[in-house]
């Protein structure tokens, strides 16, 4: 799994506004007549006999779901983007303490390099009961590869779309915990729904989710993709630009800058490169100022890498920590617009 930084945005694709009835086919039964459970995923079904005490991760979002009801992994894959001194997460940190499991201590999961790809030996080397992989990119190979290490749950959705109320059910599924699951995703939806009451603004609102952090191009993002998801929880609608071009089946595509001035929406919101403002984006390419909500301060860039990372690899405690962290700066460029029209 080794990702630039354009193939992380593109992957990172999480989650909110969808009712878990309507997020795709992955599913999940319950334990059968002989306690074993069975997940099905892209690449068939999986079937735990029992409920495991030592599941390794891969990929983004399925430790958290893990962590989230209170299950640390035995490994997981070491962040590479929007990571912190850690090469972790500040809300994965969070709940590793709060678990006695803080990385560097006798407790922690082990952190497996994604460097060259997955990391095979060393997952292997955990000894997983069983490999979560819900929310992942996992080409059919590389699992069954895994597969002959420990049954593994494959993606719900192919390419990264599985959103985390699929990922956060799928888990409580394995860990026998379906209850804890649905309480804990019907208290997030719940927090989000809040957000949208607190700030009124929004339900006013139209966005564009996408990436300036290519002068030579706008990467645009729909559909089941995290960020839109996420910005619909909060009572936005995507602009009709986006939605009458998103080619069918799509969620990421291209915009050409010549054409900035059609991305017409109340707010525009940008990952930039590593370490940018807005306006260093604005100043890599003249026609991104020709973007609409440029000029209301509609356009709004989330401050961090890993502020980007929290909505876009959304999971049950990122989510929590974008509400906090995320949720102003969008709040006001939601009032600057408003008030330019």
């Amino acid at each position: 799994m080794k990702l630039t930084r354009r193939h992380t945005l593109m992957a990172a694709a999480a989650a909110t506004a969808l009712a878990l009835t309507g997020c795709g086919s992955g599913s999940t039964s319950g334990p059968d007549a002989d306690g074993a459970i069975t997940i099905e995923h892209i690449y068939g079904e999986t079937t735990i006999e029992q409920v495991p005490e030592r599941v390794a991760t891969i990929s983004w979002v399925n430790a958290d779901a893990l962590l989230a009801l209170g299950t640390v992994p035995v490994g997981m894959d070491a962040d590479v983007w929007g990571q912190n001194a850690n090469n972790s997460t500040d809300w994965k940190d969070a709940r590793l303490a709060e678990l006695g499991a803080e990385i560097g201590s006798d407790n922690a999961p082990a952190q497996f390099s994604v460097a060259d790809g997955i990391d095979f030996e060393a997952i292997a080397a955990s000894d997983p009961q069983v490999i979560f992989a819900a929310y992942s990119g996992l080409k059919q190979d590389e699992y069954e590869k895994l597969s002959k290490i420990a049954p593994t749950v494959g993606p719900l959705e192919a390419n990264y779309l599985t959103s985390w109320q699929q990922s956060t059910e799928a888990a409580g599924q394995l860990l026998g915990k379906s209850d804890e699951a649905a309480a804990l995703i019907e208290d997030l939806e719940g927090e989000l729904a809040a957000q949208a009451e607190a700030h009124p603004v929004f339900k006013d609102t139209t966005f564009i989710a996408g990436d300036l952090s290519q002068p030579k191009t706008i990467s645009l993002y729909a559909g089941a993709d995290n960020r839109p998801r996420f910005l619909s929880a909060l009572g936005m609608t995507q602009a009709e630009v986006v939605t009458e071009n998103t080619p069918e089946g799509s969620f990421y595509f291209e915009w050409s800058p010549e054409r900035a001035s059609e991305l017409e929406s109340d707010i525009f919101f940008a990952s930039v490169a590593s370490g940018a403002s807005i306006e260093d984006a604005l100043a890599s390419n003249a026609l991104f100022g020709q973007i609409p909500s440029a000029s209301t301060g509609g356009l709004v860039a989330v401050a961090s890498d890993q502020a980007v990372l929290s909505v876009s690899a959304a999971s049950p405690l990122s989510l929590s920590w974008a509400i906090e962290n995320v949720v102003p700066s969008l709040a006001e460029a939601a009032q600057q617009a408003a008030a330019a029209k």
